[in-house]
């Protein structure tokens, strides 16, 4: 018999992965620190044109690219003379399964299909469940989606319930677990036991998909305005919705300034059972988009396609009382209602048009379906039962875990820079960590890359590492 213990199936992990994901990830390693990064994306075999056909088979893409006229005006409103952008929203809601994620669904979904999967597996307690169990509906297979929904008391974050409730709709089996080390290890037991197809959000296939999104807001942008956008913001997480839509900017001819944001959940830990449900955001927000930036192989695959700082340009970070203020002023200022994690981008827009001058133009790259728990209401008053103080006054009061301070005037959202040379640094670190040779040149022209800067810049952080 095969065992199942926890030590055992840790063990074989990479062995359950290549099967599951039918990728040898060694094939792209070095040997040393670096790796192969746009081989393993090769590898994978999906041009921009061939994602996008095989969206369109699921009713997937062609969303709307929309111009916040009244959100534009309310920011300028708050700006000082000539300065306020135009804020654009590509409405990714307006896809089946209501989120971008299902782009790099339907495309993880195909290939299960075409080499012959009977299943797909995705481990996410986000949009992305929503997104797998649709296609693979439409496609003819069976879904399984296991998420890490309550704290050991039992109680449900409600979003996660809420998408729970979708994905059981759309026809997948839902496993839902406490917080903690299991999710991974049970992940890994139903890929064994399956045989079905590792539909994580960080293969090549899963990225390839997301490129689709910029590849074709660059061109909405181009035929609307006659022009390329000057700033284009993405909500991050675990990298891959920044990764995907910049390298699709880049297929697209489009150099647009890339900016992450998060929402600031510091001193909140994410695998602590008591903090779970402290938050009121389980995706888009630091506790991901910090950790999964500086360290991407931290996810699922044995190397991740989503590496964020291959192409971020500037990260800031928003606090939550300013995402669900922007979140109801969408809605009664534009007549759209959308799930503010979604928001988290539209947030650090708001702020950052107020820099900028007034020709230039800010796009905000998705949005998010929203209802039931994942309704601001919902979330508001999940907080509240948790004890957490809310009110109005400056958002930067804020304290994660402890309050939702929502903006008292709008001019109050401040997006925050966050240190970018820091992140890099990190990164750099990580990579470096218990490597008992000294970097090669490839390793450093690697670094490099994966932190989009130079290698007298890489050289220098691993001399002051190093003391």
């Amino acid at each position: 018999m095969i065992d199942k213990s926890y030590s055992a199936v840790m063990a074989r992990k990479n062995e359950i992965m290549k099967a599951a994901v039918g990728m040898d990830y060694d094939a792209f390693e070095s040997g040393s620190i670096g790796f192969d990064y746009e081989a393993m994306m090769r590898a994978a075999g999906y041009t921009v044109d061939m994602s996008r056909a095989i969206q369109a088979d699921f009713a997937i893409g062609n969303t709307p690219l929309i111009e916040l006229k009244n959100i534009t005006a309310l920011a300028r409103r708050c700006a000082p003379d000539g300065k306020g952008a135009r804020i654009f929203l590509k409405d990714e809601a307006a896809n089946p399964s209501g989120s971008f994620k299902v782009r790099r669904a339907a495309t993880s979904v195909y290939h299960a299909k075409r080499m012959g999967y009977k299943g797909v597996i995705a481990a996410t307690s986000g949009n992305y469940g929503a997104a797998v169990a649709a296609c693979a509906a439409k496609a003819g297979l069976s879904c399984i989606v296991i998420q890490e929904c309550f704290d050991s008391r039992g109680v449900g974050q409600p979003e996660i319930v809420e998408k729970a409730r979708k994905c059981e709709a759309l026809g997948a089996e839902v496993v839902q677990l406490t917080v903690g080390p299991e999710l991974f290890y049970v992940f890994l037991r139903m890929l064994e036991d399956t045989g079905y197809f590792n539909a994580s959000l960080y293969t090549p296939f899963a990225i390839a998909g997301v490129e689709t999104l910029g590849f074709e807001l660059a061109g909405q942008f181009r035929d609307k305005i006659g022009r390329e956008p000057d700033a284009i913001v993405c909500t991050n997480a675990g990298g891959g919705n920044l990764t995907g839509t910049a390298r699709g900017l880049l297929k697209a001819g489009c150099g647009a300034k890339v900016i992450a944001a998060s929402v600031n959940l510091r001193g909140l830990h994410m695998a602590s059972d008591t903090q779970f449900n402290l938050k009121s955001f389980t995706t888009g927000h630091t506790g991901f988009g910090m950790p999964f930036a500086s360290n991407p192989d931290r996810s699922d695959v044995p190397r991740s396609a989503a590496r964020p700082l291959r192409y971020m340009d500037d990260y800031v970070t928003v606090n939550q009382g300013e995402v669900f203020y922007i979140t109801e002023a969408l809605a009664s200022l534009e007549g759209m209602e959308k799930g503010p994690a979604g928001n988290t981008s539209l947030a650090a827009a708001f702020s950052l048009a107020q820099s900028m001058d007034r020709e230039q133009c800010i796009v905000v790259q998705e949005t998010e379906y929203t209802g039931a728990g994942k309704h601001l209401n919902a979330q508001l008053s999940f907080a509240r039962n948790n004890g957490i103080e809310l009110k109005f006054g400056d958002p930067a009061t804020e304290i994660p875990g402890r309050s939702i301070v929502l903006p008292s005037h709008p001019s109050l959202i401040r997006a925050r820079h966050e240190d970018m040379r820091h992140l890099r640094a990190s990164l750099i670190r990580n990579a470096i960590k218990g490597v008992l040779h000294t970097p090669t040149e490839e390793d450093i022209l690697f670094l490099a890359e994966e932190t989009k800067t130079y290698p007298t810049t890489v050289k220098e952080i691993i001399h002051e590492a190093n003391g």
